[in-house]
């Protein structure tokens, strides 16, 4: 059978365009299918814009250290608006890039939604539209809980165009997007209250980076409450009304939800396929990305496996190459280094100290606790904190971790060495870099009674 192309893409995010260009230089004919923008969550909604925020938002502390340095700061003030303009111009920038990026390898791109209708069939805007093979990198979407009055929250997409900054926040969540989004409204004078229903933010990630990251918020002026959800959203003259499961009210500007993301699935059209999808309407893949239909793959945060924009590239990378290169390549999802931009920041690669003892190894725990050397002058009481988690017999490092100045920065490099599966032997036998936070990573020596 003669098909109109030989892949077809449906999402032109992270991993949808590695796939799409990476496909195309091997010779396929290759479309892409993109219902919003060309970019993706990352690079539209996500980490990109957000983290032009976080920037933006530790400008006031910035202004506050320089006196210890001898500057003298003179009058200023913060423009939301003008922030909010200059971001977006910068996506706008990005999202051209990535045009030109699928434009010079030859990809046909087709605004509008396609949807699945049938294992070698799409329709976009009434058009139907055959291919070999489909590839679905349609991503993930903030999820919203069913509490009454939900409509009058907003999630981290609305919080990127808010046409002016609340006087006060709270924010619903416990995760990464949740804290970050904390730090960056704080930085900008907001009032942010954050509520997360568990026993600790930060679920999933080592219990000290935790429990560090949760005092130093609070000492950051965030009204930091745990255990405690939301019952009712109720619309007022100046924002909304929260009644909270401690049986308080709380009015306040706006209510942001950051309590999860979902796969993007929705009317996809894929169970007219025959795609399997688990019970979170994830996309199930075998090691390469393949669904249990032959000639549907499906890749990123799409299919629920591990939720970053790198996993998605190099999703997206390996399929093509498994494909189109000739090269059988399954993405490795161990040892993944990643970054919290919270503030303080974390930086953390491997298994976090309960991960190791759950899966069964003797460890060694090295740590170190210590006053960034910027800070001295600055002024600022923040404290940094390494960490490393050693398996005892064989001396291999599990898993390493920091909440500090720069930790986003520092943990690439010892993710590589993480991956490489070396022993803290040879961290220690590394000649350290000083004055720096990173040296801490090959001076620790002491192991944590």
């Amino acid at each position: 059978m003669a098909y109109d192309y030989d892949l077809f893409v449906i999402g032109a995010g992270s991993g949808g365009v590695r796939a799409s260009r990476i496909a195309a230089s091997f010779g396929a004919r290759v479309a892409v299918a993109e219902e919003y923008r060309i970019g993706g969550t990352c690079v539209i909604r996500g980490c990109v814009p957000k983290k032009l925020l976080v920037y933006a938002s530790h400008f006031g502390e910035d202004f506050e250290a320089a006196e210890g340095y001898g500057w003298t700061v003179g009058e200023r003030s913060f423009n939301w608006q003008k922030l909010i303009a200059d971001k977006d111009a910068e996506i706008d920038r990005l999202n051209g890039l990535y045009i030109k990026t699928l434009q010079g390898a030859g990809v046909r791109m087709i605004d509008g939604r396609a949807v699945v209708t049938g294992p070698n069939s799409v329709q976009v805007a009434g058009k139907t539209i055959t291919a070999e093979r489909i590839l679905v990198a349609v991503g993930g979407w903030p999820s919203m809980p069913d509490v009454p009055g939900i409509e009058h929250a907003i999630t981290s997409n609305e919080a990127l165009h808010l046409a002016d900054l609340p006087e006060k926040l709270v924010i619903v969540g416990g995760g990464y997007i949740a804290v970050e989004f904390a730090g960056i409204f704080a930085g900008m004078g907001v009032a942010v209250t954050q509520l997360y229903r568990g026993e600790q933010i930060l679920r999933g990630f080592d219990d000290d980076l935790r429990n560090r990251l949760a005092k130093e918020m609070v000492a950051k002026g965030i009204d930091l409450r745990v255990g405690t959800n939301v019952t009712l959203i109720e619309k007022t003259d100046g924002g909304v009304r929260l009644s909270l499961t401690d049986g308080s009210i709380m009015d306040t500007g706006a209510v942001m939800y950051a309590t999860g993301r979902h796969a993007n699935t929705a009317g996809l059209g894929l169970e007219t396929a025959g795609v399997e999808l688990a019970p979170n309407g994830a996309i199930k893949v075998d090691a390469y990305s393949q669904t249990n239909v032959d000639n549907i793959y499906a890749v990123g945060d799409v299919t629920d496996r591990v939720q970053l924009t790198p996993v998605a590239i190099k999703e997206g990378h390996a399929f093509a190459l498994s494909v189109y290169g000739g090269m059988l390549t399954s993405p490795e999802h161990d040892a993944i280094p990643s970054a919290v931009f919270s503030q303080p920041p974390i930086g953390t690669v491997g298994m976090s100290e309960a991960e190791a003892v759950a899966a069964g190894h003797s460890i060694d725990v090295y740590e170190s606790d210590f006053r960034p050397m910027k800070h001295t002058l600055g002024g600022s009481s923040e404290r940094a904190y390494t960490k490393m988690v050693v398996d005892s017999e064989s001396d291999v490092v599990l898993g390493a971790h920091m909440i500090g100045l720069d930790a986003a920065e520092i943990i690439q490099g010892i993710g590589i060495a993480v991956k490489a599966g070396l022993t803290k032997a040879q961290f220690d036998a590394t000649v350290a870099v000083h004055p720096s936070s990173a040296e801490e990573f090959v001076l620790m020596r002491n192991k944590r009674d």
